[in-house]
């Protein structure tokens, strides 16, 4: 019997809508027990031209300017959401309302009201929706994961997670949505640090409170001329107010009763994409950074004082890696997380449970965000309640 097959559409066609498409095409390769097949059926995109090559390039069956007319479509099923920020609340709510189970990228929206829409509103029409976070998905994030459950850390006492990018590091970054307030919401907190508050969250436990400070660091951009697609650079525009933040330091303080620092940067000149976390135990300790994806450091034992670290390269026994490669230590990448978000997505839809990470999670991470905020304004530890 040949598998179900699933109209898929995808709005927003910059970078991370290229992502979530190339991982719907890889999902027969790597996990072919899913037992649906996506079809590529609707692409939208506002600016002039680009829909159509997508279209041409991906094997798209229609593509259109408005995503009004994917909601519209009976062909459609699933809906990867690949807009800007200020457009996920509109597009994510009446996708819903239209019977779409849907893909949408964090932070969802610009705020945990925006986040909870949308969340409100697939869980009324029975939905299934995943969200964005894709690096809790690393093998090497899973294998860390199931050894701070299983306690061969010890009780976990304190975390570091960091994120720091130059993204926008050049002074010629163009002012696109993204340093809007209105538009891009809170900057380098929705960015990146909405990641560090789900790996957090996925690794150590729920947050009780925190207490952050941020800064603007480039404090005015000029604005772009015509379309851009990722972090674009303009000169020569006129120029603008950065409205939104470029770095945050936060203290964490988790239910489980660990303490935590998360740093988070979009300015960091040399440093590019240097995620990662520290997490220590009373009985031992395990490190990760992104940019060397499939490794873990691990320090266990009985030593304590002088314990050693480890390299522990993750194989086939850790999360989805086997679904990639056939022995530990040959990498993956960035990309195959993205396929990973796609196969539990399609795997909630066709089961009716949810798999990964869900509207719920990116309600909890609005909250946090929505917290480091206020306490950066009052300069106060903020309590995060219970997410409701």
């Amino acid at each position: 019997m040949g598998k179900a097959v699933t109209g898929v559409a995808v709005v927003g066609f910059g970078w991370m809508g290229r992502a979530h498409t190339q991982a719907y095409a890889r999902l027969g390769h790597h996990f072919p027990e899913l037992g649906v097949r996506p079809e590529l059926v609707s692409v939208a995109d506002e600016v002039p031209g680009r829909a159509e090559e997508a279209a041409e390039r991906y094997g798209f069956a229609t593509a259109v300017r408005d995503w009004r007319e994917v909601a519209a479509d009976p062909r459609v099923r699933v809906v990867s959401i690949t807009a800007p920020n200020f457009l996920h609340r509109e597009i994510g709510v009446a996708m819903a309302r239209a019977g779409k189970h849907i893909w949408i990228e964090k932070p969802v929206g610009l705020t945990t009201a925006d986040a909870r829409a949308v969340a409100d509103a697939l869980a009324e029409a029975g939905l299934q929706g995943a969200v964005g976070f894709n690096y809790r998905h690393a093998p090497a994030v899973s294998a860390a994961r199931e050894m701070i459950a299983s306690g061969e850390l010890g009780t976990v006492t304190h975390v570091r997670i960091r994120l720091f990018s130059d993204y926008a590091a050049h002074p010629e970054s163009a002012l696109t949505w993204r340093y809007e307030r209105e538009r891009g919401g809170s900057g380098v907190l929705g960015d990146l640090a909405s990641h560090g508050v789900d790996l957090a969250r996925h690794l150590v436990g729920e947050i009780d409170s925190l207490t952050a400070d941020t800064a603007i660091f480039l404090a005015r951009r000029a604005r772009p001329t015509g379309a851009t697609s990722g972090h674009a650079r303009a000169t020569g525009g006129e120029m603008g107010p950065v409205e939104n933040e470029d770095y945050v330091s936060c203290l964490l303080r988790f239910s489980c009763g660990a303490r935590g620092v998360l740093e988070a940067s979009r300015v960091s000149v040399g440093e590019q994409n240097n995620y990662g976390f520290e997490i220590h135990g009373t009985r031992g300790a395990v490190f990760w950074d992104f940019r060397r994806m499939n490794e873990l450091g691990v320090s266990t034992g009985s030593t304590y004082q002088d314990q050693s670290v480890s390299t522990v390269y993750v194989g086939p026994g850790h999360g989805h890696y086997a679904a990639f490669q056939p022995g530990s230590a040959v990498a993956m990448g960035y990309d195959d997380l993205k396929v990973i978000e796609a196969y539990l997505f399609l795997r909630s839809v066709a089961e009716g449970k949810p798999y990964g990470a869900t509207l719920a999670d990116a309600v909890r991470s609005a909250t946090a965000l929505d917290a480091m905020a206020a306490s950066a304004g009052s300069g106060t530890w903020v309590s995060l309640g219970d997410g409701s």
